[in-house]
């Protein structure tokens, strides 16, 4: 186990590098700059663009650029965003939670409605159920995030009014930030109403945002149970008349649950990627909406170092779930 893990944390560092690398170059790819964009259609005098541009570092060849944001990465200095000012990391603190809180209700819905439809989906093999289940997840994974979520916008805010087209909580609530979860502070406030506000307000960019990670988990739930109830263990399980469901649940589905939690890791960066447009669409203030407002303004300190943070959340989630896989299956763990 420790050499696996030294050999695992050997590789993230040229994954960090060759991201900070590939985000630099596209960012400086992009026309314009910060100092442009500050300056707005009046433009600025001559003397003080070149003063901003001494100030914010941008007068120094790009390599020069490059080395000294690397360096001060290191040492977890990410800078300070050209527009407001304030420590990108502080910044990046006060929206991630809105992230993660959206993020984790997305993911919720997708394990809790993914993995039992692809198990009643393998379980009923070619019939209509299985049919049915592999032709929605088959929709819902090629149907555009902003499409989907402007189609239930339009269905249950518009025509319903069942729930707030965007925003965290109703603007009469104003629960005190205690964690920064909207859900967990508006529960704590003992406000009447804050909770449920806040809860609407999350149910549809939750369900926008896990469409995707639900159709891929059905789909590979199906398979990996397919192929597990196959084996001779199963069929021995069934000879000894042990219950139809513990031999699904116990048996099966642990066995499968190892391919299965592969996908969950890899949908956190699929998460991360569609937080950009769910957050933009439902006007939800959390990092996505500030990398692209960050975007339009060339804020170069605050899309390097938020897209950087980002990819050490991803990398994280998925060291952690290699990790599990030895809980899953202890012959993992030994063999390593």
């Amino acid at each position: 186990m420790p050499g696996f893990l030294l050999r695992r944390i050997a590789l993230l560092i040229p994954s960090l590098i060759g991201i900070t690398l590939l985000v630099f170059a596209l960012l400086h790819l992009i026309p314009g700059d910060p100092v442009e964009a500050l300056s707005g259609e009046r433009g600025m005098a001559p003397e003080r663009r070149a003063q901003l541009m001494l100030r914010f570092g941008l007068d120094q060849p790009l390599p020069a650029q490059y080395l000294r944001y690397v360096g001060h990465a290191v040492q977890g200095d990410l800078g300070n965003s050209i527009a407001t000012g304030e420590p990108v990391l502080r910044e990046f603190a006060d929206r991630f939670p809105a992230t993660l809180e959206l993020s984790a209700a997305a993911m919720l819905f997708a394990l809790l409605v993914g993995i039992p439809a692809g198990v009643l989906a393998a379980l009923r093999r070619n019939t209509p159920m299985d049919y049915g289940v592999m032709g929605v997840s088959l929709a819902g994974y090629s149907m555009p995030i902003f499409w989907w979520g402007l189609l239930l916008i339009l269905f249950f805010s518009v025509h319903l009014g069942w729930t707030p087209v965007s925003g965290r909580i109703a603007i009469e609530f104003d629960p005190p930030r205690v964690t920064g979860l909207m859900l967990v502070d508006a529960w704590l406030s003992g406000e009447a109403g804050a909770f449920r506000s806040a809860l609407s307000h999350l149910v549809l960019p939750a369900i926008v945002l896990g469409t995707i990670p639900l159709a891929v988990l059905a789909r590979m739930t199906r398979s990996a149970m397919l192929e597990v109830l196959g084996e001779d263990f199963i069929r021995a399980a069934r000879a000894r008349g042990l219950a139809p469901w513990r031999v699904v649940l116990r048996h099966a589905l642990r066995n499968a649950l190892i391919p299965v939690l592969t996908v969950v890791g890899l949908q956190i960066g699929a998460l991360l990627g569609g937080a950009v447009l769910t957050e933009n669409l439902f006007s939800w203030p959390g990092v996505g909406k500030w990398l692209v407002e960050a975007i339009h303004r060339r804020d170069y300190p605050v899309v390097q170092g938020g897209i950087l943070l980002c990819a050490v959340l991803v990398i994280a989630t998925t060291f952690v779930v290699d990790l599990l896989y030895g809980y899953v299956n202890p012959r993992i763990r030994h063999a390593r």
